[in-house]
C-alpha cells in the first residue's frame, strides 16, 4: 500500500532505527534454550533449528421550477442528475466551488437573488462542498461499493448488509473487555545467504506453529517461547493451508541446500501432527514419463481427508491419516495432467489438457478416495492458469484473455455447480476497482477474498478518502447464485485498507492495514448486518508500528485467533548492505489477552 504524504513536519514511514527490541541473532543450540529478553517486555524466544479512490456541477442556462433532492445526496436542480465516473476509472481534478453571484434586480427587486437562483447556487455548493469531504456515491451500478450506501465505516460500526442473520450462522471470534493489543511476542529472521522459503503458519489452542529453515516449529501461543521442532531433511517448499484434525501437509527437498546451486527438488510430500510436531509420514512418487526420478511439486493441499500435491510433473495424493498412496502423476489420452488442487470440504483439481499450441483447463471435483472426476468445467478457450478461491461452493478466479493488465491474475470469477459441473455465473472483476489477486505460481494461492453465505467477498481498490490526505478502501460481496452485486459494504475508514482474512462462521474477520501513524486492526464483519466489532488494535508505538510495517501485509501471512493476531513472512533473502540497520522479523504476534 502507498502511504499517504505526512502532515508538515511528520515524516512518513520511516525504516526504524532502533527497532522492535535489541538486535537478537539466533543462538546457538537447540530450541530448548534460554529466551532472549525482547522489545516491550515481550519475550523473544532462542530460535530452533530453523525460522523461518466528480464533476462540479453547472447550473443550468433556463432555470425550471425547483425540485426536491434526491435521496441521501444534494442535487442540483435540472433535467438530467449530474454524473460522475464509476469508481475505480481515471477521475478529473476536483473543481472549485462556484462564487456567488452579484446582486441583480428584477422582480424580486432590492438585489437580492430569486429564491430559486439561491437553491442552485446553494444545492451546487453543497454537491461541491461533499466531494471536497471525500463523499463518493454511486456512478455505476454495476458496482456493489457504489450501490452500498453505508455510513463512513469506523472500528465499531460502519457498513451496511441485507439485514438479518447471515446464512453462515454467528461467529465464534468475540471481542476481549479490552481490544487495545500489546506485543506478545517476536521470532528474528534466521541467517540465510540466498532467498529461502518458509511458507507455512498455522495456530492450534497452544502452539503458533511457523516453517523455518529446514524445520517446523511449534512456538507457545501466548509466549512464544519453542515448545517442539521437527527437523527436516531440506527447506520447506510448499504448505497446506487448510488443517483437518490438528494436522496438514507441506512439501520439501529431499536434501540440504549446497552453495553456490543452494536449490534442490521439491519431491518430498508429508503430513505433519501440528498437536506434536511428528512428522506422521513422508512420501515421493515418480514421474509419469521417467524410470525412477522423482516428480517435484509446487504446492500441497488438503481437502476431505486427502493430502493432494501438484505441479509441472502432474498431481499426486495419500491418505492424510495412514500416508497411503491414492494416484500419482500420469498423463492420460487426451494428455491432461493435474497442475493442482484446492482443498478444504471438498478436492478440486486444476487439470491442463492438449497440446502447448490447443491446450485447455479442466476444473474437476473430484471424488478424494480416488482422484474420479465428479464433475467437470472446461474454462474459456486460453485460460491456462485459474486459482481455486473455495472448493465448496466452487469459486474459480482466472484472467481471460489477459484482461486484467494490473498483474492480479483476476479478470472474472467463476461459480460452478460442483456437482454438475456447469457454471452457475460468471462474476466480471474490473482490475481497476476491486483488489483480490491470484498468484500465478499455483492454484491455492488466491489472497484476500474469500467466499462465504453464499457470496464472494472482496476487497475494492485504495481511493481517496475523506480527510485531507490518505486512502480508503471497503470489503464489498457478490452473490454467486446471480452474480450481482449485494448491498453489503463494510467501509475501511480514514487512511484505512481493508481485506477478508478468513470466515468465521457467517461473519468476516478482517485485517485493517493501518497509516504511518497507526497500528493495524482486526474487526469482524457481521455477515448479516454487515456490522463492524473491532476485535484488536495494535499500538502505535513508533517502533512496533516499524515492525508491523516491514512485512508485505497484501500477502503476508496473517492469522487471527482468539484475541491473538500473528504476522509473518513466506519469503526473505539475505539482508543487503543497506538493510542491516533495519530490524525485521520473521514472525509477530500481538494480544489483547
Amino acid at each position: 500500500m502507498t502511504q499517504p504524504p505526512p502532515p508538515p513536519n511528520q515524516p512518513p514511514n520511516q525504516p526504524p532505527s532502533g527497532g522492535f527490541g535489541a538486535p537478537q541473532d539466533p543462538p546457538p543450540g537447540s530450541a530448548g534454550g534460554t529466551p532472549t529478553p525482547g522489545g516491550f517486555g515481550a519475550p523473544t524466544p532462542p530460535p530452533g533449528p530453523g525460522y523461518g479512490y466528480p464533476h462540479a456541477p453547472q447550473p443550468p442556462q433556463t432555470p425550471p421550477p425547483a425540485q426536491p433532492p434526491g435521496y441521501g445526496y444534494p442535487q442540483v436542480p435540472g433535467p438530467y442528475p449530474p454524473q460522475q465516473p464509476g469508481y475505480g476509472y481515471p477521475t478529473a481534478p476536483m473543481q472549485q466551488a462556484p462564487q456567488p453571484m452579484p446582486p441583480q434586480s428584477g422582480a424580486g427587486g432590492g438585489g437580492k437573488l430569486s429564491t430559486q437562483m439561491q437553491i442552485i447556487i446553494a444545492a451546487a455548493v453543497a454537491v461541491v462542498l461533499i466531494v471536497g469531504a471525500g463523499i463518493w456515491y454511486a456512478g455505476s451500478q454495476d458496482d456493489p461499493a457504489n450501490d452500498a450506501k453505508g455510513s463512513t465505516g469506523t472500528s465499531e460500526s460502519g457498513g451496511q448488509g441485507t439485514g438479518g442473520t447471515a446464512p453462515g450462522g454467528s461467529g465464534k471470534e468475540k471481542p476481549s473487555a479490552n481490544t487495545k493489543a500489546k506485543v506478545a511476542f517476536q521470532l528474528p529472521l534466521p541467517k540465510v545467504t540466498d532467498i529461502t522459503n518458509v511458507t507455512g503458519s498455522w495456530t492450534t489452542d497452544k502452539a503458533y506453529v511457523k516453517t523455518g529453515i529446514e524445520s517446523v516449529v511449534g512456538y507457545d501461543i501466548a509466549k512464544g517461547t519453542p515448545l517442539w521442532t521437527t527437523a527436516l531433511p531440506g527447506q520447506v517448499c510448499a504448505a497446506s493451508r487448510h488443517v483437518k484434525d490438528n494436522r496438514t501437509a507441506i512439501v520439501f527437498e529431499a536434501a540440504k541446500r549446497v552453495p553456490p546451486k543452494n536449490f534442490q527438488p521439491c519431491t518430498e510430500v508429508g503430513a505433519i501432527d501440528l498437536t506434536t510436531g511428528k512428522l506422521l509420514w513422508r512420501k515421493s512418487v515418480a514421474t509419469p514419463d521417467s524410470g525412477d526420478e522423482k516428480a517435484s511439486f509446487d504446492e500441497v493441499t488438503v481437502g476431505a481427508g486427502t493430502v493432494a500435491a501438484g505441479g509441472l510433473d502432474g498431481g499426486a495424493a495419500w491418505d492424510l491419516a495412514t500416508g497411503k498412496e491414492l494416484w500419482k502423476p500420469q498423463i492420460d489420452a487426451e494428455e491432461c495432467e493435474d497442475r493442482g488442487y484446492g482443498g478444504g470440504e471438498a478436492l478440486v483439481a486444476a487439470r491442463l489438457c492438449g497440446s502447448l499450441d490447443n491446450g485447455y483447463l479442466l476444473i474437476q471435483n473430484l471424488d478424494p478416495r480416488t482422484g474420479a472426476p465428479l464433475s467437470s468445467y472446461k474454462m474459456p478457450a486460453g485460460v491456462e492458469d485459474a486459482g481455486i478461491v473455495s472448493t465448496k461452493p466452487l469459486v474459480v478466479a482466472a484472467d481471460v484473455g489477459d484482461t486484467a493488465g494490473d498483474g492480479s491474475g483476476i479478470s472474472d470469477f467463476f461459480s460452478i455447480d460442483e456437482k454438475t459441473g456447469k457454471l452457475k455465473v460468471k462474476i466480471a472483476a474490473d482490475a481497476e476497482r476491486y483488489a483480490a489477486e491470484c498468484d500465478s505460481t499455483g492454484v491455492e494461492v488466491c489472497h484476500r477474498v474469500v467466499v462465504g453465505n453464499n457470496r464472494l467477498y472482496l476487497p475494492t481498490e485504495d481511493h481517496e478518502g475523506g480527510g485531507e490526505y490518505g486512502d480508503t478502501n471497503e470489503i464489498v460481496s457478490f452473490d454467486l447464485t446471480t452474480g450481482k452485486p449485494t448491498t453489503d459494504k463494510a467501509d475501511a475508514g480514514d487512511r484505512y485498507s481493508m481485506f477478508p482474512l478468513r470466515m468465521d462462521g457467517g461473519n468476516i474477520i478482517a485485517y485493517k492495514k493501518p497509516p504511518y501513524d497507526a497500528g493495524g486492526q482486526v474487526v469482524s464483519i457481521d455477515g448479516g448486518t454487515f456490522k463492524q466489532t473491532l476485535l484488536l488494535q495494535n499500538p502505535s508505538d513508533k517502533a512496533v508500528r516499524d515492525a508491523e510495517s516491514s512485512f508485505v501485509l497484501d500477502s503476508a501471512e496473517i492469522r487471527y485467533t482468539d484475541g491473538r493476531l500473528f504476522i509473518a513472512d513466506n519469503l526473505f533473502d539475505a539482508p543487503s548492505g543497506t538493510s542491516t540497520d533495519r530490524k525485521e522479523y520473521l514472525a509477530i504476534s500481538f494480544t489483547t489477552r
